[in-house]
């Protein structure tokens, strides 16, 4: 056999030796989150047309792009809101329902613009402000839990 050409079995230990090396040492997936907390009492949240329950807005960090700029752009987009003042982290929670790779960072709003009133669109069948004490039905337990961490000094998790 010739030195320049791979055997199959070269070939497939390569192949097999990539694909574990990407299991194993791909990086880590981001998410952003945003707790836009009014003058009233109320926070913003959607609900998704893909998937259940009512949730903060906010979404995937993309590549070339700094969490902040992800979260501007998320709510920009999920929310009509422009955020008026750099907001606070408050924490990042790994987020296994998603991936054995997958990290959320939870920021707090409190000055912020609402730009137009959010209307329903392929992503976001419904979203609003909704008082603290009267969340809808269907707020999604990670949600309830962030707002809990935030508002009630409940002890903060590491996960979602």
């Amino acid at each position: 056999m010739s030195d320049t050409v791979p055997s199959r079995k070269s070939t497939r230990l390569v192949t097999w030796g990539l694909h574990t090396y990407w299991r194993f040492a791909r990086g880590m997936t981001l998410g952003v989150r945003a707790v836009v907390l009014d003058d009233q009492g109320r926070v913003f949240l959607i609900r998704h047309t893909y998937v259940p329950g009512w949730h903060l807005p906010g979404g995937g960090v993309e590549t070339g792009e700094t969490a902040l700029d992800a979260l501007t752009r998320e709510l920009g987009e999920e929310a009509c809101i422009a955020i008026d003042e750099p907001p606070s982290l408050f924490g990042v929670f790994f987020n296994r329902q998603a991936s054995r790779r997958d990290h959320v960072l939870v920021y707090v709003i409190r000055r912020f613009t609402v730009l137009e009133e959010k209307q329903p669109d392929r992503e976001i069948a419904e979203a609003g402000f909704f008082p603290l004490d009267k969340l809808p039905e269907g707020t999604t337990r990670a949600t309830r839990r962030r707002l809990a961490e935030i508002l009630e000094g409940q002890p903060l998790s590491a996960t979602w």
